[in-house]
């Protein structure tokens, strides 16, 4: 076995006992997202029901700032380590500003998520790439 093989498989063991067996869904409550600034949402809503839907099936982490705040609410959902090994990458989900998007962003990520499973196609209205540093930041953790 080569050494960057080796590492790869002893990378995967680590993210599999790290609980990287089920998605992340990485949610966004700093300085835009989650505040009044976004009115006409319940944000405290929105989080309980990724978390209620979730409990199950995903981890739901709720992060100060992603630095993308024309996008606020921002969601990310990252892939599980079978997804990532499926061709799964993170998606970052921009202005979830409504109950049903936050649904759909439940009903994927529950039935496997990036890699294993196609989102529904109107979340393509809301997904975007923001920059490469703020990407690092986030999909390193």
């Amino acid at each position: 076995m080569s050494r960057r093989g080796g590492r790869a498989a002893q990378k995967a063991q680590a993210d599999e006992r790290a609980g990287a067996a089920r998605p992340t869904v990485t949610v966004c409550r700093g300085c835009c997202c989650g505040t009044p600034k976004i009115p006409r949402l319940d944000h405290a809503a929105q989080l309980r029901e990724l978390r209620t839907a979730l409990a199950d099936s995903a981890s739901v982490r709720v992060v100060d700032c992603l630095d993308a705040c024309e996008q606020a609410n921002v969601i990310v959902v990252q892939p599980s380590a079978e997804g990532r090994r499926a061709g799964g990458r993170p998606t970052w989900l921009g202005l979830v500003n409504d109950p049903g998007a936050t649904a759909d962003i439940a009903t994927w990520t529950a039935s496997g998520g990036p890699g294993l499973a196609d989102p529904p196609d109107i979340l393509d209205l809301y997904a975007f790439q923001p920059s490469r540093r703020v990407r690092h930041a986030v999909e390193e953790d």
